[in-house]
């Protein structure tokens, strides 16, 4: 999607810290049992050499990124075996305090975040930290090298996804679906596979089933626990979702008729204006309900004729957070962040936002482009900078969002400010132009094509890999089980049959970048819960969607004491500084969409809703 991975420079704990050198050095004598003392300094130790070794492979990474070469690659791969080993050892030493007594919260905390925060857990077979990063950093750059076609011709990932939102020619749509999932995943399929191998063994000696229980043991909860918690948050929105889809199905078959969108049964993937049919608003053209559907303005149009270019819309979205009260972002953000394509070399476009130096040497990846996604794009990495900055005084294990769907959500609570009104406030809408009431239906399906049109795709990518990793999901049925939970979730089917040695999951970035997923799933929850909190807080009364709270320093002091927690306490704790609850719920999103959700039932009224 056009939101991104958070990129908190990572890769590391620590190999040997003096805790762990005086543990080592009485090995095959007899030693004294480990103290909450003993614990303590671990700890500290850990969280100093993860924090200066974090600088240094941060600084690759970003190089990496921004000029993929053979010989960027292989410094990638260096640094993250160094920094994978460092890993698992911390979490095996972290691992033997778990039964230390009169242990205080804060030290029991970060020891289980060293254990259990590993992305891809090497296991200690000499030369298999290696091994698997190496497979991580071929495949990420296979993914950022990728090639589809449309007429025969080569196309990159980042004009791909453009086309895909603009093009309504089928045929043409089928193309570059099929060429960018068979030209990207396919070459993929038996690294993907030994990776997991190596990563479960790694997982398994950790202490933990496998890597996908290890990713979800992360939410201050049991690891079935949090499945069971995704599972209750999409039964809360499923209903809309299920409106949605009728609706745009029926759409869809008026355009293009039975030939090729039925009107019954699931929605053929391409046409939904996105390469992984995740979020649709790129065809808001083709549902929008006569009347209302004209909202009055078009961001992409009003940013190109108010002269936007990407630096200009990077301004703007700090202009938001400035009127919030916090401090502008450091001149280095803008001489070191990457904003449009480079045209003389490989960079991966993927969005995302960095923290280099734990301080305030942050930044943003972006290949933009002037259009209305993009400037969306652009608070959402902003939120993460943010965020960043804000918990920059915490000590190393904490400088991370309360659990990774915060991070996601903060700059989309943003963006859901970005209304007609706020739009005026910037100068870029005129007064006269802001859509009336009667455009509300409108203006919500626009946005519910992306927000609500997301949930599925958010909840199933992981479940997918949770199937992969418990072992559920053998390679040779990777991408059938892959367009099973399409299917299924989100009543999407390919345009084109896929054949046996596919590996469709692959051209999706997340896959061969190996970020979980769920935390996109939560943004999509959380982020209307902390719109309709900061809504509160700034004392708005009309139609929830309406609210903007640009220039309301009450609401950014409030929001900024939560984001300055980071990770050192529990999210419910995080949470309920904000929004005065300590339960995740989707009952903001309903709320903000309820006007929508009868409109629907009644346009849906008499057809045969689902698949």
């Amino acid at each position: 999607m056009k939101t991104a991975a958070s990129i908190v420079a990572i890769a590391a704990m620590a190999l040997a810290t003096p805790a762990l050198a005086k543990h080592h050095e009485n090995e095959g004598a007899e030693t004294s049992a480990p103290t909450a003392a003993d614990a303590r300094q671990f700890v500290e130790d850990t969280e100093q050499q993860m924090f200066d070794f974090s600088i240094d492979a941060g600084r690759i990474y970003w190089i990496n990124s921004n000029f993929i070469t053979d010989d960027t690659d292989a410094l990638a791969a260096k640094i993250g075996a160094e920094g994978t080993t460092m890993s698992v050892n911390a979490a095996i030493e972290a691992a033997k305090f778990n039964d230390v007594e009169n242990l205080d919260a804060v030290t029991r905390r970060k020891l289980d975040k060293l254990r259990g925060g590993i992305v891809l857990p090497a296991p200690t077979t000499e030369g298999a930290a290696t091994e698997l990063n190496e497979i991580a950093t071929k495949l990420n750059s296979a993914y950022g090298k990728g090639k589809g076609t449309l007429n025969g011709e080569e196309i990159n990932g980042s004009d791909i996804e453009a086309a895909m939102g603009t093009n309504r020619d089928p045929e043409e749509l089928s193309e570059m679906w099929a060429s960018w999932h068979s030209n990207v995943g396919a070459p993929m399929k038996d690294d993907y596979a030994r990776m997991v191998e190596i990563a479960n063994e790694g997982a398994r000696e950790l202490g933990f089933a496998d890597v996908g229980a290890m990713w979800r043991s992360g939410y201050d909860m049991p690891a079935d626990d949090f499945a069971k918690l995704t599972d209750q948050l999409w039964a809360q929105v499923k209903p809309l979702y299920d409106q949605l889809h009728c609706y745009t199905r029926d759409k869809l078959n008026e355009k293009y008729g039975d030939a090729v969108q039925p009107e019954t049964g699931a929605i053929r993937a391409d046409l939904l204006g996105n390469m992984w049919a995740q979020e649709w608003g790129n065809i808001y053209d083709i549902v929008a309900p006569e009347g209302a559907g004209d909202i009055g303005f078009d961001t992409t149009d009003l940013l190109t004729t108010n002269g936007h270019d990407a630096m200009k819309m990077v301004r703007a979205g700090e202009g938001f957070f400035s009127s919030l009260g916090f401090e502008p972002l450091p001149e280095t953000f803008y001489q070191r962040s990457l904003f449009t394509k480079p045209a003389d070399r490989e960079v991966v476009c993927h969005a995302s936002a960095w923290d280099i130096d734990n301080k305030d040497d942050i930044r943003i990846k972006m290949c933009i482009k002037v259009n209305g996604d993009d400037f969306v794009t652009i608070h959402h990495e902003l939120g993460h900078n943010y965020y960043q900055r804000a918990y920059n005084e915490q000590s190393y294990l904490h400088l991370d969002g309360a659990n990774d769907g915060f991070h996601e959500a903060i700059g989309d609570m943003i963006a859901l400010s970005i209304t007609p009104e706020y739009l005026v406030q910037v100068g870029l809408l005129d007064a006269d132009n802001v859509p009336s009431a009667d455009k509300d239906v409108g203006l919500l399906l626009r946005q519910a094509m992306d927000k609500v049109a997301f949930l599925p795709f958010g909840l199933l990518v992981d479940k997918w890999r949770w199937g992969v990793f418990k072992g559920d999901i053998a390679p040779a049925d990777y991408t059938t089980a892959w367009h099973d939970l399409k299917l299924e979730y989100q009543g999407i089917t390919p345009p084109v049959e896929r054949p046996a040695d596919a590996f469709d999951p692959g051209a999706k970035y997340h896959i061969p970048g190996n970020t979980p997923y769920s935390r996109y799933f939560l943004a999509r929850i959380l982020q209307f819960q902390f719109y309709k909190a900061a809504c509160d807080e700034a004392g708005w009364t009309g139609p929830l969607h309406r609210c903007s709270f640009y220039g309301n320093e009450q609401v950014g002091a409030k929001l900024n004491a939560m984001l300055e927690m980071g990770a050192s306490k529990p999210w419910p704790d995080a949470l309920e500084a904000f929004t005065g609850t300590r339960e995740m719920d989707g009952s903001a999103m309903i709320s903000y969409f309820a006007p929508l959700m009868d409109w629907l039932k009644d346009e849906n009224a008499g057809k045969s809703c689902g698949w």
